[in-house]
């Protein structure tokens, strides 16, 4: 077996992908990075998904608006909170608030973001990634969402694994990829990117 070998079984631990040497070394974080990784498995090219909502992560579902809205769909997968990625009320959103999942036990939280490059939805990780957390550690399910469940709430998805699981922005691109196609915008990517950077001085990897 070949030392490649090796540092191939390093980054599985107990079932989880782990962060792989080549991901924590000194090269700053790209778009251009993370785009490779995203069209990777589709030959170079951005495809959107195939199908309503994907579990992503254990207990962590990523999904579009039809999914987000269906309420009896939601509780009958076990849903015990959402997280809307899009909050607001025109065509490029999702109209939903907490009022309309109380009948299901559902707990909500909104984002209101625009899935546009030149907004910022960094000021959103923390607290995003505590809601989810608090759903998974507490036993429960979350619907991650935005409009397509490719851009806004994929970013979100990302940020939360890197913040609670300690995965690098490449680790946790490839993990969300692998279960649904995703194509957050250039500047979400370059986010993402800046957090991986933070979080890198931070020693948050090690």
């Amino acid at each position: 077996m070949s030392d490649n070998d090796n540092e191939d079984d390093s980054s599985m631990v107990s079932g989880q992908a782990q962060p792989r040497l080549d991901d924590i070394d000194d090269r700053p974080c790209t778009i251009e990075e993370l785009l490779a990784i995203i069209t990777a498995p589709s030959g170079g090219l951005t495809m959107l998904p195939n199908e309503a909502y994907n579990e992503s992560y254990p207990n962590i579902y990523l999904g579009e608006e039809s999914v987000a809205l269906d309420r009896i769909g939601l509780r009958n997968l076990g849903i015990t909170h959402i997280l809307n990625c899009a909050l607001g009320k025109d065509d490029y959103h999702v109209n939903s608030n907490h009022v309309m999942y109380r009948p299901v036990n559902i707990k909500f939280m909104g984002i209101e973001a625009d899935d546009m490059c030149t907004f910022n939805l960094t000021p959103w990780f923390k607290k995003a990634a505590d809601f989810i957390e608090e759903a998974v550690s507490g036993g429960g399910k979350v619907m991650v969402h935005c409009v397509q469940g490719v851009s806004r709430s994929a970013t979100i998805l990302i940020a939360y694994l890197m913040l609670k699981q300690k995965m690098t922005v490449q680790q946790a691109v490839r993990s969300v990829r692998a279960k649904r196609e995703i194509c957050p915008n250039d500047g979400f990517l370059q986010q993402l990117c800046n957090l991986n950077e933070n979080l890198k001085k931070k020693g948050h990897f090690s």
